[in-house]
């Protein structure tokens, strides 16, 4: 059996002694190479699975020769994979080793567990990214993101090959395509998936309370703190946190959010106690983060801290063919819940829903369908059952029909579904709600101005 090779481009001995011996209690065959002239003729010999390099020799301590070498060994090995070390850390020495191909970047001094993390992660991804899409077999854990495209079918095999791994993660795509549901099953599918699963909306909290919210705060630490409280990181302790619209995070809460996952430590408002975060990253956002970062408005360094792995998920426009299923798939619940069980689209219908954009993606489908299924009797489902409910948000050139004369008006029309959701789901307004596409607000306000009936529970 060959063991994976890595090597240590280090001068000071002591260092590249306790790396090796750390390395080879866990399985890896590593070697030191104490001088730069030396590096390529060796991995020309005998070539390596991953690089780490200490980013000084001699007693210059500003990373240049580092960066020179790393430079060099990505021009004559583009795929191999290095993780950068040094003593004399620095986020910009780190940002510039990231954008000329660094893996991962550590401080001296290293934590034992969070190296051998990282290089499993990233020899994980080295190996298996080379696999075929068409080789793809979900597992339980994705069996629900429903879709046959190749394009999803390739982020979905990317998704469920690094989940075992503790890889950050950064998910991009536009609203409604599913963001938090990939989230959810990389972590049912990692080996934190008995642990927590704390979910995030970074969009909804201010720079004022950002360190109460993430970190928690204990009681007397500000005027309205009463009580002890716990903070997200603390709750995903030993699982997953994801941080949801991750780009709109201010630019004042980017900086403590860097210095946690740099440091993997963070100190309770109220306390000068550290705490150490055993916590895997996974973040989101339908933004340009790479906008952003020109514009200023969101920091490169917090980027690439965020960014070791990237799942980038297609809208529904350019998976059409995946229409039908989701339809099929919605249907199938929708059938169970509304005990309608000789429900059926019309294949015209899939054909029409195959030619719309869906700017709301998988959201705004899966809220048409049931809408359609609120609103229509029939059992088979017309493609013009379809097209009275669907709207688009970038189309400035469809027609509206209006209403015919006698018709229901718009009010009444809004009042006769929300009474159907409210019926459906036996008066729960969350649920309706969910099935209507409204917020909870919204809808509570919907009731209150038509008089319809609902309950808190």
């Amino acid at each position: 059996m060959n063991k994976t090779h890595i090597y240590i481009i280090d001068d000071d001995r002591t260092v590249c002694a306790a790396m090796k011996l750390l390395l080879r209690r866990s399985g890896y065959s590593p070697a030191c190479i104490h001088y730069p002239k030396d590096v390529l003729p060796t991995l020309q010999k005998q070539p390596a699975d991953l690089v780490l390099l200490d980013m000084n020799f001699t007693v210059e301590t500003t990373g240049k020769k580092g960066l020179e070498l790393l430079k060099i060994v990505k021009s004559v090995y583009p795929n191999l994979p290095i993780i950068l070390i040094t003593g004399w850390a620095t986020v910009q020495l780190a940002v510039e080793g990231m954008k000329l191909g660094a893996s991962d970047f550590l401080a001296k001094p290293w934590d034992n567990k969070h190296l051998l993390s990282s290089i499993k992660t990233i020899l994980s991804l080295t190996q298996k990214d080379k696999k075929d899409s068409k080789s793809i077999t979900k597992s339980n854990n994705f069996e629900h993101l429903i879709g046959q495209h190749p394009n999803f079918l390739k982020v979905l095999g990317r998704a469920q090959r690094i989940a075992k791994t503790d890889a950050s993660v950064l998910i991009i795509g536009e609203s409604g395509t599913g963001k938090e549901l990939v989230a959810e099953a990389i972590h049912a599918e990692s080996l934190r998936n008995e642990k927590a699963f704390v979910k995030v909306n970074l969009g909804g909290i201010s720079s004022s309370l950002f360190e109460s919210e993430l970190f928690g705060h204990k009681k007397g630490a500000f005027t309205d703190a009463i009580a002890d409280r716990k903070g997200r990181f603390e709750l995903a302790e030993g699982g997953t946190i994801f941080l949801d619209e991750i780009g709109d995070l201010e630019l004042s809460s980017q900086v403590k959010l860097l210095r946690v996952l740099q440091e993997k430590t963070y100190e309770v408002l109220g306390s000068s106690q550290t705490q150490r975060a055993d916590i895997r990253v996974i973040s989101a956002t339908n933004k340009s983060l790479e906008k952003m970062i020109v514009e200023e408005s969101f920091r490169e360094d917090l980027y690439y801290r965020i960014n070791l792995i990237k799942i980038e998920i297609p809208p529904l426009r350019e998976r059409a063919s995946d229409i039908p299923l989701l339809v099929n798939f919605y249907l199938e619940n929708l059938k169970k819940t509304y005990q309608r069980p000789t429900l059926r689209v019309h294949p015209e219908a899939y054909a029409w829903l195959k030619q719309q954009s869906f700017p709301g993606n998988i959201r705004q489908l899966r809220n048409l369908v049931e809408r359609v299924v609120l609103m229509v009797q029939a059992d088979e489902l017309q493609s013009k059952d379809f097209q009275q409910f669907y709207r688009s948000k970038t189309s400035n050139t469809e027609s509206v029909a209006l209403p015919k004369v006698g018709s229901l008006s718009l009010e009444e029309m809004e009042i006769k579904m929300i009474q159907q959701a409210m019926n459906h789901h036996q008066q729960q307004v969350s649920a309706a709600a969910r099935a209507l596409g409204l917020t909870r607000s919204a809808m509570y306000r919907r009731l209150r101005k038509y008089g319809i009936s609902y309950s808190d529970q």
